[in-house]
């Protein structure tokens, strides 16, 4: 892990993961990203009740995903560069605030379309809490603490990614979709009260004007990209070429911009360690596929007539696997090196997602469980290892906008996945409500996904070759 930098608090302030005060901080630090992630996957579950009770087609639920996906993969750089400036701490809570009110907000929606902006709002607080949490506690624990407190931060948050939508599916069998987004307000209550325990940290160092240009080309770069992929099946060709044309060449000014500005959202020295590039290369196909076999696995279960909660209880072997091994796998990194556990992972993830195709010939649990089990260990094995792995082999005055290039690539990943994979696999408008349109393009999804997670495997191999053990 990196040594500690005169940006982080000072060593007397720093806090023991083991302490009180350390525990307390370390937990509503886990349960705002817990909130923060568990939207994102909490909304798949109820994508069929919102689409009937609101009268949406399939492009519009797409972007009741993407809308929160592209504010927060967008934002997230924005997020931990303005916490390396202005205090991770303060960053942090402006965050949690902004997202319980977005969420009582999204509750209240009546129409497909006031739903899909206030998601876009809810998704700007995630990108402010986000990077936040990692940032924090690479700066507000003791050296020694910290791998140990990224693999518990890692292994719960990523439960409540698979929590969401078992919670998901009892809410909407039980009551209301509008619940899993009223759900957030005391969640982000209680992470509020904790976190204000932390100590401040930021980057003495920054200096110059934010930059600006970077943060709002970000933003036109995958809105663009995203806008194109969810609406290749209903837009013209004309808007189409305009649309990858507006992407591409923010791409370019983005990469311009980055280079020539004194104080870039993005620091490129960031990008010439080998580690860093390879980790976040992987990052992008093991989240989108992810992302793709979440959405699809619960469309598919409960086309073929399963309830909200039934859907949502095929998740739970991650949560299972998610909790018990996390920590392990970042202990094993620790020893070992990175290498084989982000190569492994993935892959058994591949076999996990091919063992999925099992369910388009019959939706019963002895179809199921293979698959999701398989997966969740392969999950289980690289998250944590992937975490640590971005952070150590980034400066420490660069925590925030470490940890911040990860989530957006994490989160990009997800959201061209979701935004193209329904075009790919040949699924628009209400095909989701037709059981033989779905089957055929869950299987088309099942086997693109293991291809990205199979690819993820050869990246983390080659691209980590000559890593230490830490």
């Amino acid at each position: 892990m990196p040594a500690t930098s005169p940006t982080d608090s000072p060593d007397a302030d720093l806090l023991a993961r083991d302490s009180r005060r350390g525990q307390l901080v370390l937990s509503g630090l886990i349960l705002g990203s817990a909130v923060a992630i568990l939207d994102g996957s909490v909304v798949n579950v109820a994508l069929r009740s919102i689409g009937s009770d609101l009268g949406a087609s399939l492009a519009q639920l797409q972007w009741v995903v993407n809308g929160y996906l592209l504010a927060l993969a967008s934002l997230v750089l924005v997020g931990g560069a303005l916490g390396d400036r202005w205090g991770r701490r303060r960053v942090y809570l402006v965050g949690v605030w902004w997202f319980m009110l977005a969420s009582v907000a999204c509750a209240a929606a009546q129409s497909p379309g006031q739903l899909i902006g206030l998601r876009v709002l809810q998704g700007v607080g995630a990108a402010l809490l986000t990077p936040g949490a990692l940032a924090l506690i690479q700066s507000a624990f003791r050296a020694q603490d910290r791998a140990a407190a990224i693999g518990t931060w890692a292994g719960v948050s990523g439960v409540a990614a698979a929590v969401g939508p078992l919670l998901g599916g009892w809410l909407v069998d039980h009551a209301s979709w509008r619940w899993i987004f009223a759900i957030n307000v005391p969640l982000c209550v209680a992470a509020i009260a904790l976190v204000r325990r932390a100590p401040e940290s930021r980057d003495a160092a920054a200096t110059g004007r934010f930059d600006v240009p970077g943060a709002v080309l970000t933003v036109v770069a995958l809105g663009a990209a995203t806008f194109a992929l969810t609406a290749t099946t209903e837009a013209s060709t004309t808007v189409l070429v305009v649309a990858w044309a507006v992407a591409a060449l923010a791409v370019v000014a983005w990469i311009a911009v980055e280079r020539r500005t004194a104080s870039p959202l993005v620091p490129p020295s960031l990008f010439s360690s080998r580690v860093f590039t390879a980790a976040n290369a992987m990052t992008v196909l093991v989240y989108g596929a992810l992302g793709g076999v979440s959405l699809f696995t619960v469309l598919q279960l409960q086309a073929a007539g399963w309830g909200a909660l039934e859907a949502g209880l095929s998740g739970l072997p991650i949560t299972v696997a998610l909790l018990l091994f996390s920590s392990r796998a970042a202990a094993l990194s620790a020893r070992i090196g990175p290498r084989i556990p982000m190569t492994v992972g993935p892959l058994l993830c591949a076999v996990g997602a091919l063992l999925l195709l099992l369910v388009a010939g019959g939706a019963t649990w002895p179809r199921v469980l293979p698959g999701m089990v398989v997966f969740s260990l392969g999950l289980a094995l690289l998250v944590s290892p992937l975490t640590a792995t971005v952070l150590a082999a980034a400066p420490g005055r660069y925590a925030g906008a470490a940890s911040g290039v990860n989530n957006a690539v994490a989160r990009a990943g997800s959201l061209l996945a979701v935004a193209a994979l329904p075009a790919l696999v040949g699924l628009s408008g209400d095909d989701y409500l037709d059981l033989d349109a779905m089957t055929a393009g869950f299987r088309g999804a099942m086997l693109w996904c293991a291809a990205l997670l199979a690819l993820g495997g050869v990246v983390s191999w080659f691209g980590l070759a000559r890593q230490e053990p830490r």
